[in-house]
């Protein structure tokens, strides 16, 4: 049982620092399109109350983290990252209603 939750902690960790990674790709590349640094991006979708796109695409690199622990035959840890997914729509939706 503590393996598999460890296993499962694992997993959620992974989406989570994966879905980070993904939003600083996003920004990067919105900021590249636009002519604008990092953190101008970033201030950008703060100001105008659209985070939770950022937020939402960030969250599609969860998908190479999932079916790679697919395709090693670590399910536990393709349920943390779905989990974390999960995590992030709700984040998601909280923040697009408020």
């Amino acid at each position: 049982m503590k393996k598999r939750v460890k296993e499962l902690l694992i997993g959620l960790l992974t989406g989570l620092i994966v879905n980070t990674f993904g939003i600083l790709i996003c920004l990067f590349i919105v900021s590249l399109i636009k002519g604008l640094t990092v953190s101008e991006a970033f201030s950008f979708y703060i100001e105008s109350g659209t985070s939770w796109s950022i937020l939402t695409l960030g969250a599609l690199p969860n998908l190479l983290a999932f079916f790679g622990f697919l395709k090693i035959n670590k399910e536990q840890r393709a349920r943390g990252v779905i989990l974390a997914t999960f995590l992030t729509a709700i984040t998601a939706y909280i923040i697009y209603f408020t």
